[in-house]
């Protein structure tokens, strides 16, 4: 089992130990470390930023919004930071939801598949710089023609020649349809809240992307890189009320009160009336008692919270479910020595 580093997104400000943690992670055998944006900090500034501190790691966003950038844009970073890291980046991609795509970014959500087919399309078409980029489709249409352009538009092909032609894109699924997806056109997948419990459905969906026509991976090379809170301790019941505001959140608060893709994962694992309880509750602004009210249940379906013997036993688990890489969080150098230690990357 490999490990990855969250370093996340910003909340207030800056995180002062990043640096630090980068540089911790990659002593301590990690395979990755990765970035995350919502509505403040970015993912790839940070990611420049923090990458320089290391030379082995790969550096990989999770996840970028499509809606941030448009394809080029987005290629065109990816295409900087694998220079300057020497091949080490992996795009990791999301759609997040309508509220932040079209109250944030003010783009249209609707139809997010099939913009997120055009987007790797295009972005793929510049990594391989062998033909001026193109593109027929509704959404990201290149060169763009018709009523309000000047008609002058051309395709081009990027000035810089990319380190590789073939940069890795993992996507950030949670429904079956996106989850197909992901294992039909992308190189991995990076589910937020994964509980290996459910992993015969997953692996059901994403059987259903490898068998289509021109898909990209096989389950043998494949990569699942997986959130999970792992924390080694004797204290379960403090541990766990620690992770309840985090998933009351994500579960009460992210999107609006009827279209939270977060919410619907944790109604997949059965929790529906957890779900409609912690949202009214995080709604009322009583987010406290929202996050009280989550079972420990909840919390060991995707997370991993005890003592040594227990960590062990269930990355076993989840490794068995098909995991190659468990993505955690860390506060301090200790924390990643004391997981690369239990899960067994030195």
């Amino acid at each position: 089992m490999k490990l990855g580093l969250q370093l996340g997104y910003w909340g207030k400000g800056p995180v002062e130990n990043h640096g630090e943690l980068a540089r911790a992670a990659e002593a301590a055998g990690f395979d990755a470390i990765f970035t995350a944006e919502a509505w403040g900090s970015d993912a790839y500034t940070p990611l420049a930023w923090w990458g320089k501190e290391t030379e082995r790691v790969r550096l990989g966003t999770s996840v970028l919004q499509l809606s941030a950038r448009t394809p080029t844009a987005c290629a065109m970073a990816a295409l900087t930071l694998d220079h300057l890291s020497g091949g080490r980046h992996i795009v990791g991609l999301g759609v997040s939801g309508p509220q932040v795509v079209e109250g944030w970014y003010g783009q249209r959500f609707p139809k997010p598949l099939a913009r997120t087919r055009e987007y790797v399309d295009i972005m793929r078409q510049v990594w391989a710089r062998e033909a001026p980029v193109t593109n027929d489709g509704p959404h990201y249409p290149l060169p763009l023609t018709g009523e309000g352009t000047t008609g002058l538009g051309k395709p081009l092909k990027p000035i810089t020649h990319p380190l590789r032609s073939d940069i890795p894109i993992f996507l950030g699924a949670e429904g079956p349809k996106n989850i197909a997806l992901t294992a039909e056109i992308a190189d991995g997948w990076l589910p937020i809240f994964y509980t290996p419990r459910l992993a015969d459905m997953y692996n059901e969906w994403l059987d259903e992307g490898f068998a289509r026509p021109g898909a990209r991976r096989s389950r043998e090379d494949f990569e699942i890189c997986a959130t999970a809170q792992i924390v080694v301790t004797d204290d379960r019941e403090t541990t766990m009320a620690g992770i309840k505001p985090f998933l009351a959140l994500y579960m009460g608060g992210m999107g609006s009160e009827d279209t939270n893709f977060h919410a619907e994962v944790y109604r997949r694992m059965g929790y529906g009336d957890v779900v409609d309880e912690v949202t009214a509750l995080f709604r009322s602004d009583r987010k406290d008692e929202a996050a009280a009210i989550i079972p420990d249940a909840v919390v060991d379906d995707s997370a991993i919270v005890g003592d040594v013997d227990y960590v062990r036993a269930k990355v076993r688990e989840w490794e068995a479910a098909g995991v190659t890489t468990m993505l955690v969080t860390a506060g301090s150098v200790e924390q990643i020595d004391q997981l690369a230690s239990v899960v067994g990357t030195v």
